[in-house]
């Protein structure tokens, strides 16, 4: 029963903050893959994989130092925020049912809400209700809206109040997916609006793509966040083309884009294969991925003999 979960804090710039987060997270034995932050956006994520109940742990008790150490009254950034640790979000590696993931999710927001006084929401795949199955429509109104929206959009668990400090948080089951930023050669930012508001699925955009424009000042350029919460359908190719293409009505490229997190091998094999031209390339002939088996992909067969330049045969 393998998982993997990626919580999100909204803190980017305070390091002792989120080295006692870190350290908090380690003290369980957790695998922890990957931690990072960003001072334009105010927020750090984690991500973590093993099995649920040392997974569950981890978060618990990185989520104590976050609702001790994080203050949202004082915090401020570009990304939308709930709380101090915004959203936990499950995900059910292999053969790991959904159902798992979801149980942890519930577990999880139960403990939260009992133990820290946190109000807690369930989102995607765990939510209870249908208007929090969206994380977009769980967040609406952020921090600040907390106290006017909980009498009548109450969370799952903990008080109907909010957290005076650490707000409100919101814990979910989903499927895996790829956070993606943009950066354009340009600072301004209604640009980056346009740009989100072409690509993105609720306006019309390409099917499984969420996009927000954020303005990151220390890199003086304006930014389109994507998360693909559905890459097998839309590619991480076909959504930076088309970033690349609605900029360009506007005499803006694309300076530099950046990875979120981790992604699933198979979505790096397919940018590999769109941007190489080599639509045959398979997960063993990466080295390491090889000597692993590369049993991330249900494509993973013996290759055989082929030589170079000859085509396969498709009669």
């Amino acid at each position: 029963m393998w998982v993997e979960c990626i919580p999100n804090f909204s803190e980017g710039s305070d390091r002792k903050t989120l080295e006692n987060i870190l350290a908090a997270a380690e003290e369980t034995g957790v695998r922890i893959l990957g931690f990072e932050g960003d001072v334009d956006h105010n927020r750090a994520v984690m991500t973590l994989a093993g099995d649920g109940e040392t997974v569950l742990q981890a978060v618990l008790a990185a989520a104590r130092v976050a609702v001790r150490e994080i203050d949202l009254t004082r915090q401020s950034g570009t990304h939308p925020r709930l709380g101090a640790l915004d959203v936990v979000p499950f995900v059910p590696l292999g053969s790991t049912p959904m159902a798992y993931a979801v149980d942890l999710a519930t577990r999880l927001g139960r403990q939260l809400g009992d133990e820290l006084g946190v109000p807690v929401y369930l989102y995607e795949q765990a939510a209870t209700r249908p208007e929090h199955k969206n994380l977009a429509d769980v967040r609406r109104g952020q921090f600040e809206g907390l106290l006017a929206r909980m009498p009548v959009d109450p969370p799952d668990f903990g008080p109907h109040t909010p957290h005076p400090t650490a707000g409100a948080m919101a814990v979910g089951a989903r499927f895996p997916l790829i956070a993606f930023n943009v950066f354009l050669t340009t600072a301004d930012l209604e640009i980056a609006q346009a740009v989100a508001r072409a690509v993105r699925a609720s306006s019309g955009g390409l099917v499984g793509v969420k996009a927000l424009a954020m303005d990151t000042v220390h890199r003086g350029r304006a930014q389109v966040s994507l998360n693909l919460v559905d890459y097998p359908t839309t590619s991480l190719p076909a959504a930076i083309e088309m970033v690349r293409r609605e900029a360009g009505r506007y005499g803006v490229g694309i300076a530099q884009t950046e990875l979120i997190g981790l992604m699933p091998a198979q979505a790096m094999i397919d940018s590999l294969r769109y941007y190489l031209q080599l639509p045959d390339l398979e997960a063993q002939q990466v080295v390491e991925l090889a000597l692993a088996g590369s049993e991330f992909t249900p494509q993973h067969q013996p290759r055989g003999f082929r030589p170079r330049g000859e085509e396969e045969n498709t009669q």
